[in-house]
């Protein structure tokens, strides 16, 4: 058997899928401070749908696929280790400096306007743990002011002396000649045998001080928790009874053994919104869809990622915190929209979010003393989720509180009865993440009619009839692991390395072809080591030589520009004709993102660094669901329709009933245990081959 967890902010997801592909799903509620009791609560769940206790079922399982946001919560709570840091002599106040980008980092494109709101991240390492040494190194790795063993024996005792717990080395150029990084590393090891030690050049070997000093130290300031949380639920694994492998979801699109992760705990920042993308390229792939816009609507946030040509864009620099970090992640947009984002009238004004009532204590209707409105409650008063059957009746929901809450709060401020401010919240948070959507898409250059959306997590199935006929997508998918389906990639997901060396290289300008000045050679030779560096992580991570699949890729920019693109180029070795065509495509993609014209190729261009990624396959059965053989009979149930305003008898389904190719015309619910889906009037929606439930408009059908 193989088993998925992965953690949200509401819900604790499990996906268990056995040797013949049978597919088992469940949730448990999320338990911030104790994770790993949410955890083990959604085995027992898993194990009694099966007639196994929770033990019982960890001895069958011979891989764990985990997506964790440990990380994610330590940079949000600020929660990390005590960190010092080493770096250049006059380099000491880079990550107070940052960019110029800085004090908006991470501020919500509606707030930036709001002066006040921009401002400095809260340190992650504050200035008086901050050593400057002597040293430097210059651009080409020459060493041109030796460092000294006594300067750094000094200041590593000062930090200890101070408190830290973990060590953060960045010195200028140190991934040009990473000698003196090395020397600082060892003997910050010898005086501290126990502290956890990052060294830039090892997880950020890329040019920009800020970036990778950056990463170094966030590294280093969420090792000891990550490690913890990870060390922790293993063991109570093992004590358990479970003797297969356990690997971590990455935030690059794939699983690494929690030995791997234990070294370079940064890439777990979007382990757990990473899931539902592979989950989506996964099932994308069965399907024939290779452009999706993947969407996930939790109990706090609405994460969207984008799938083109079957892979997932890719970042090579990411917020965290208000910080930068310089490792390769898919690029997740979010926004706080979930089902648990609190509506309130502001000013005459009905707004819903940012701002969530979360796990505890959620949503009026569940009872957990929530007193304030939500989206969940206004689906509630609605009557598109059912309170009798929510987690398949095992959690009864409360409409009349959740009634009493919107009258009082949304109806009677705005004038208006309970049901009009239930769809008001409705319809708005809708809008909301269809905004987020044309930013996404067209923001990049795409057209969002020529993408598929997937919609999944608890919410996402229930709201996609909203937010994706806004946007004018011709379908929408909701996966048949919707529910859980980042635990499903996290289940699914190859394991994965990534790698990467700086390579500074001008061609072109002025009258010269664009690439004159490239050498092909130099360009071939600079993918050796990151190639050997993750074909050394598949070996240790078992993964048989055949079934290693290699990526290959370079940054590229402009002369005199601060931002690259990630261009992909083939495994095949790379000559001068291959320059060329690999220019060509730098000014496709410049102008599919900036607009036709924008390219400038007499400014000349440069590579600033090369990219390996590789992927193990993992072998997994196909999913295989049991569905219904006959016509089922439908319940009606009245709804009030959020888009015309008015009640509506609606035919509802129970998604293990349905049969292939069943048509569903819209309004309609499709039930199911762990999530609803809604068919908007207007709206048609069919059942596939894999039980996949694909909704479109009747204008399209």
């Amino acid at each position: 058997m193989y088993l998925g967890v992965d953690i949200g902010g509401t819900f604790t997801d499990l996906v268990l899928l056995d040797e013949k592909g049978q597919l088992t799903t469940t949730k448990a509620l999320s338990t911030p401070g104790e994770l790993e009791v949410g955890v083990f609560n959604a085995i027992q769940n898993a194990a009694e749908q099966i007639g196994l206790d929770g033990d019982g079922l960890l001895a069958r399982v011979s891989s764990f696929g985990h997506g964790t946001t440990q990380a994610t919560n330590a940079v949000i709570e600020r929660t990390g280790a005590a960190t010092g840091l080493l770096t250049t002599r006059g380099f000491g106040s880079t990550l107070s400096l940052q960019r110029l980008m800085g004090f908006t980092t991470g501020v919500p494109t509606d707030r930036l306007g709001w002066y006040s709101r921009r401002r400095n991240p809260a340190p992650i390492v504050p200035t008086h743990l901050t050593r400057e040494i002597a040293e430097r190194v210059d651009h080409a790795g020459q060493i041109l002011l030796e460092i000294q063993e006594d300067d750094i024996r000094r200041a590593t005792q000062e930090l200890l002396d101070a408190g830290v717990q973990t060590f953060a080395v960045a010195f200028l150029w140190s991934f040009r000649n990473p000698k003196h990084e090395r020397l600082a590393g060892a003997i910050i090891r010898e005086m501290a045998p126990s502290a956890y030690v990052t060294l830039s050049h090892e997880v950020a070997p890329v040019m920009g001080e800020y970036e990778r000093t950056a990463t170094a130290a966030l590294n280093s300031y969420l090792a000891p928790k990550v490690v913890s949380y990870l060390d922790g639920i293993e063991q109570m694994l093992r004590g358990r009874g479970y003797k297969g492998s356990f690997s971590i979801l990455n935030s690059a699109g794939g699983v690494m053994p929690v030995s791997e992760a234990a070294h370079r705990p940064v890439t777990l920042v979007t382990s757990g919104p990473t899931g539902g993308v592979m989950g989506s390229v996964h099932v994308g792939k069965r399907l024939g869809y290779d452009n999706i816009i993947a969407t996930d609507m939790g109990g706090t946030s609405f994460d969207v990622a984008i799938v083109v040509d079957g892979k997932p864009l890719i970042s090579k620099n990411h917020e965290a915190g208000g910080f930068h970090i310089a490792t390769p992640m898919i690029e997740v947009r979010s926004i706080g929209a979930g089902g648990g984002s609190i509506a309130r009238v502001v000013g005459g004004q009905l707004k819903v979010g940012p701002d969530s009532a979360g796990a505890k204590p959620g949503p009026v209707c569940y009872g957990r003393g929530g007193k304030l409105a939500t989206v969940t409650d206004a689906d509630i008063v609605l009557g598109i989720i059912d309170p009798d059957t929510f987690l398949g009746g095992k959690m009864k929901l409360d409409r009349k509180a959740a009634a009493l809450a919107i009258e009082e709060q949304i109806a009677q401020p705005l004038n208006m009865t309970v049901e009009q401010a239930a769809a008001g919240i409705r319809r708005i948070v809708d809008s909301q993440m269809a905004d987020m959507l044309r930013e996404a898409t067209i923001g990049r250059g795409y057209d969002p009619r020529d993408f598929v959306i997937f919609a999944y997590g608890g919410a996402g199935p229930v709201h996609c009839a909203g937010y994706g006929a806004e946007l004018g997508v011709p379908k929408m998918v909701v996966p048949v692991t919707s529910m859980a389906h980042s635990a499903f990639g996290a289940l699914a997901a190859d394991v994965q390395s990534s790698s990467q060396a700086p390579l500074l290289m001008r061609g072109g300008g002025g009258s010269k072809a664009a690439w004159d000045g490239l050498d092909a050679n130099a360009i071939e030779r600079a993918f050796a080591d990151p190639l050997a560096s993750c074909l050394k992580t598949m070996e240790r991570a078992g993964v048989d030589g055949k079934d290693v699949r290699v990526l290959r890729a370079i940054d590229m920019r402009y002369r005199r520009q601060t931002n690259d693109l990630i261009i992909s180029v083939s495994n095949d070795p790379i000559e001068a004709a291959s320059l060329e065509d690999i220019v060509a495509r730098f000014e496709e993609t410049y102008e599919q993102i900036y607009g036709p014209g924008s390219a400038f190729r007499e400014a000349g261009i440069e590579i600033t660094n090369v990219r390996v990624e590789a992927f193990g396959t993992s072998r997994r059965p196909e999913v295989h669901i049991s569905s219904g053989s006959q016509e089922p009979k439908p319940a009606l149930r009245r709804i009030y329709e959020p888009n015309t305003d008015s009640w509506m008898d609606a035919k509802v389904f129970y998604w293990r009933d349905l049969p292939k190719e069943f048509v569903i015309q819209g309004p309609a619910v499709v039930e199911h245990p762990e999530t609803s889906v809604f068919v908007a009037a207007g709206q048609i929606a069919h059942v596939d081959e894999g039980h996949n439930i694909i909704i479109e408009s009747e204008e399209r059908v």
